[in-house]
């Protein structure tokens, strides 16, 4: 029964592509050799895998062998490291101790490289002299303890500014006109403060190291100073120092020329400036009347016969009456003088109504302007006070016009008026003198 089972079985298994037995002899032997073919390649696979075992029972052995090494190894290593970071922390404590004097140079290095930096870029130097800030680059951004040669480059770079602060030196330097074109020419450089070139002042751009002339320079008097000591070779010589290096310089072009302030008042700046050249002509005409008509006045006093001026006029009343009475020639030189004294004082009335009119329209015109102000702050708002501060400063210029016009005047008409009121009282006198002279005369005819 068993047989017959085992040869199901192989029947079963056997490869479909092997060649069917005809008979069953061919079939038992078919099995047999089978079954030899089977052992030999179990009997292969026992071996490779007894080889194998024993291979691996080697490699098993030297990586024990290697383990219990690297075990050693690892703890020679962990007693040379604790060894180690003992004596690190020991070097450490020794360099933090030694290093506390010099983490605080390094600190102080750093803050005056970054200080003298900012001096060096914006130093009038820096245009003769380019690119002579690197070593401040390297200094301040650097981690590392500065050497002896950078501390020592770093104390020359600051004497070289100091000195070149006292020297007044001519260079070839490159500059950027007002019309936009770059130019070489002669630089002469006042220390750190100024520096002018053909009489021209010039601004330092530290941004490109080069020199700017503004749109605009200041009076002709400081440009002049600028010529002189430009063509100079020694002595002693005046000129404006800016100790801002060129931030006062760019304030004081910044200022609106007269010009442009009388541009400012508009209209109404007009009309108070067309006031004010009416009252000088006024005032001229006056001055040149009354000192004329003093002169006349002063040479009819010295003299008996009447000449064409108020008080020979006055004179002339007086001789034509010598037979009225004392108070008919009163009267009439009374009214004599009422006839002078509008030749005399023409002009004052309308003089001091010009410098009443003057202030009035300079308030006028700052009131305008103040409005137009507040109308700009509601549409744009209050977010640059330049804005605000411009208009205000516009609008005031009618009022500094005003009363630039009004004080003048009053001026003239005070002094004015009191030439006039001098010659009235001298026609006042004259005429109580003759009256008094009259009453003389007639006294001595009746007592004769």
């Amino acid at each position: 029964m068993n047989k017959i089972i085992i040869l199901s079985l192989l029947l079963f298994f056997t490869p479909s592509f092997a060649a069917e037995p005809n008979s069953l002899q061919e079939l038992l032997e078919q099995v047999k050799a089978d079954r030899v073919q089977e052992k030999q390649e179990l009997e292969k696979r026992e071996l490779k895998f007894k080889n194998a075992n024993d291979k691996q029972k080697q490699l098993l052995s030297d990586a024990l062998r290697k383990l219990e090494e690297n075990e050693k190894r690892s703890e020679t290593l962990r007693k040379n490291y604790e060894t180690y970071d003992q004596s690190i922390s020991r070097q450490n404590a020794v360099l933090k101790e030694k290093m506390g004097a010099l983490g605080e140079l390094d600190g102080i290095v750093k803050q005056i490289a970054g200080d003298l930096d900012s001096i060096i870029d914006s130093s009038l130097v820096s245009a003769q002299k380019p690119d002579r800030d690197k070593i401040l680059d390297v200094l301040s951004s650097r981690k590392e303890l500065p050497s002896l040669e950078e501390l020592e480059e770093l104390w020359i770079l600051a004497m070289d500014e100091m000195v070149e602060s006292g020297k007044i030196v001519t260079f070839k330097g490159k500059i950027i006109t007002a019309a936009g074109n770059e130019i070489e020419q002669d630089v002469t450089r006042i220390g750190v403060f100024n520096a002018v070139s053909k009489g021209h002042f010039l601004r330092n751009l530290p941004e490109t190291g080069k020199l700017i002339e503004p749109g605009r320079q200041p009076g002709q008097r400081f440009q002049n100073m600028a010529k002189e000591l430009e063509n100079a070779s020694s002595g002693i010589h005046a000129f404006p120092i800016d100790p801002t290096s060129g931030s006062m310089l760019a304030l004081l072009v910044q200022e609106p020329t007269l010009k442009e302030r009388v541009i400012q008042g508009g209209f109404v700046g007009y009309v108070i400036i067309f006031i004010g050249l009416i009252g000088v002509l006024i005032s001229l005409e006056r001055f040149i009347i009354l000192v004329v008509t003093g002169r006349k006045v002063q040479k009819q006093l010295k003299s008996k016969k009447p000449g064409d001026n108020p008080l020979g006029r006055i004179m002339q009343v007086y001789e034509n009456n010598p037979d009225v009475g004392t108070e008919t020639l009163g009267l009439k030189l009374d009214e004599a003088i009422l006839k002078e004294m509008p030749r005399i004082q023409r002009g004052l009335g309308a003089l001091a109504l010009l410098a009443a009119v003057s202030p009035l329209l300079g308030l006028l015109g700052t009131v305008t302007g103040i409005i137009e102000t507040f109308q700009s702050i509601t549409l744009h708002g209050t977010g640059d006070p330049r804005v605000m501060s411009g208009g205000i400063s516009q609008a005031l210029v009618t009022t500094v016009m005003g009363l630039l016009v009004a004080i003048p005047l009053l001026l003239f008409h005070s002094f004015l008026s009191s030439r006039s009121n001098t010659l009235i009282q001298i026609l006042d006198e004259k005429s109580t003198a003759f009256v008094a002279l009259l009453a003389e005369i007639n006294r001595l005819r009746d007592n004769a």
